[in-house]
């Protein structure tokens, strides 16, 4: 929810140099007024890094829209497609004259809602794979039947929560669709404060500021996740966040942390937590006390949910936490970008926003500890579209990464090191199980990913079902572990030539030698196809200039380029001998070898 005002919300926007910010396209069909959502969603995306331009449809005229007639607002580039379909407005009977409706009357009038929802989807797919967001019907807040309704079978709630399910059910069977849950939005904010009853018979404008405001927020975590910008990393104060009270003052005995009030609250926050951590959030300790006894803490109390196993990285001493942070990014090898910080004290906050504001900061009031669960639950910035296998172990996964590096440090030389590691790549092209992975490694790698293009699974499966268009994945794993699926190269072949569009990895797997082993089999793979030349691009960002040589230094020869907007163009030719992986890997397995 905003914490400002919407005027404020105004003045920001005025300020800003939205100019100087790529473009989101989003497109909204309605059968209701909502042009007051707009300032919401343009903040949203100012937020994010972007300009909004927000076009929206004809009252109404959501079937048409979605055709391509009336103004044709959809269109092939359009990011985000947002539909609300009021009840009201597809079916008044079932919205306002249920109780006169007879059984037959009600399911001709569910049909036709079906009809709708199937039609405008199919269009809405004809015109653009952009993402298409569908607010769901909310249940009525006083229904038709009074507290009959909830007795009998087929009242209207339950009918208007079957046609949701209808709704959920079709967007699940199209490629990079999604239902924004009203209900949720109606819940949090309450009924009467949701509704503007007044602007709703003015001129159909139901909603209030507040609820806009719910549901823009509700949709961008759909939009930030899709665009890549969500977090992957939460890292916690201890004292007065993890538990109450100062564990170096107050004791292991003396600090708040149970199942009953006041240690309640701590405990939940923690079960939150630990929900981020099953789900792959990275966690993370930035906390000024004895090491010792934070760790006493986290093996002996009784009530504590988080375990030190929980924890990839941890800078506990007396240090600014500003300097810790950093520490950690490094350790973990990620950005600052993709980290939260949480913490108590306004002081660290402040901190940290001034010393590194590319940190999101999470402050939680002392006297507030009863929030703290839904305040960590309601920002929905470690949001995801999909859940992949890697993302329940990617925690366990950097904590094994720790022990790693702690080999490194005890090698006598790096090629010493990369072979005890006994490591085994696997290559394979994409399939059904491994799209949604590859999917999201697209949205969210940023600092080895030579051109940064983000694409849905539904631009994948595009690709895959290409035949000009082959879609690489690498694993990767060794003596300590799996590390599961942490690279994607995409090449598009044109005749005897064959672009490298995309090539990433994660930053997991940085520095052993992966990304040769993947260029050289993307070379491979080239010539199978009959290519006589590779053509690679580098498009420079403030997160990926560690590769900008990363061509140069692998023998592709540098193409002149008519502007900087084009970013850089290399060429290798592949009548030559290829580049070989490097020779400490135990094992790379390859469908280029079967």
């Amino acid at each position: 929810m905003f914490k400002m005002a919407y005027a404020e919300i105004h003045d920001i926007l005025n300020r800003a140099k939205l100019d100087q910010l790529p473009k989101l396209d989003i497109s909204i069909l309605r059968n209701v007024v909502v042009e007051g959502m707009i300032p919401y969603l343009k903040f949203l995306a100012y937020e994010m890094g972007f300009r909004a331009e927000i076009r929206m449809g004809d009252y109404d005229n959501i079937v048409q829209e979605s055709l391509a007639g009336g103004s044709g607002i959809v269109k092939k580039d359009t990011d985000c497609i947002l539909i609300f379909s009021k009840i009201d407005g597809l079916s008044w009977s079932l919205a306002r004259n249920f109780a006169s409706l007879e059984k037959e009357e009600i399911q001709n009038q569910i049909l036709n809602i079906h009809k709708t929802i199937t039609n405008v989807l199919g269009g809405i797919r004809n015109q653009t794979n952009g993402m298409i967001l569908w607010c769901g019907f909310e249940l009525p807040l006083y229904p038709s039947l009074g507290i009959g309704d909830g007795q009998i079978a087929s009242g209207q709630s339950e009918i208007i929560a079957e046609l949701n399910n209808f709704l959920r059910s079709s967007l699940r069977n199209i490629p990079n669709a999604y239902y924004v849950d009203l209900n949720l939005c109606l819940a949090r904010v309450g009924g009467r404060a949701f509704y503007d009853e007044r602007y709703w018979h003015i001129g159909r404008a139901p909603y209030s500021r507040e609820g806009l405001a719910e549901i823009a927020s509700e949709a961008f975590k759909y939009i930030r996740a899709g665009k890549g910008k969500n977090k992957k990393c939460l890292v916690l104060d201890c004292d007065n966040v993890l538990w109450g009270g100062i564990i170096g003052e107050d004791g292991l005995s003396g600090i708040k942390l149970s199942k009953v009030y006041p240690g309640s609250p701590y405990t939940e926050f923690q079960q939150e937590v630990l929900n981020l951590y099953s789900r792959g959030i990275i966690l993370a300790l930035c906390s000024k006390n004895n090491d010792k006894d934070v760790w006493e803490v986290f093996r002996t109390h009784p009530d504590m949910v988080l375990k030190e196993n929980h924890i990839a990285a941890a800078e506990i001493n007396w240090e600014d936490k500003a300097t810790n942070l950093k520490k950690i990014a490094i350790n973990l090898n990620i950005g600052l970008e993709s980290m939260v910080f949480i913490d108590d004290s306004e002081f660290e906050v402040n901190l940290v926003r001034d010393a590194i504001p590319e940190i999101t900061v999470i402050h939680l009031p002392k006297d507030k500890s009863v929030e703290y669960r839904n305040i960590l639950a309601s920002c929905g910035l470690f949001d995801t579209l999909a859940l992949s296998a890697e993302d329940r172990e990617r925690g366990d996964m950097y904590r094994l990464e720790a022990l790693r590096k702690k080999m490194q440090n005890e090698a006598p030389d790096l090629e010493t090191y990369l072979r005890s590691l006994e490591m085994v790549v696997e290559l394979n092209l994409v399939d059904d199980y491994t799209l949604p992975r590859v999917a999201q490694l697209t949205q969210k790698t940023n600092q080895f990913n030579l051109t940064t293009r983000r694409y849905s699974e539904a631009d994948i499966r595009a690709f895959m079902q290409a035949e000009e268009v082959d879609v690489l994945t690498l694993r990767l794993s060794d003596k300590f572990g799996d590390s599961g699926l942490v690279g994607v190269c995409i090449l598009k072949r044109s005749k005897q030539t064959a672009l490298i569009d995309t090539l990433l990895l994660s930053c997991r797997v940085l520095g052993r030698g992966v990304e040769d082993v993947f260029i050289a089999q993307a070379l491979k793979l080239a010539r199978q196809r009959k290519c006589e030349s590779v053509i690679a691009e580098y498009y420079q960002t403030a997160k990926n200039e560690q590769v900008k040589n990363f061509y140069p230094r692998r023998g592709f020869e540098s193409i002149p380029r008519s502007s900087d907007k084009e970013g850089w163009r290399y060429c290798i030719s592949l009548s030559g001998p290829l580049m070989e992986e490097p020779s400490y890997f135990k094992e790379i397995r390859s469908f280029l070898n079967e």
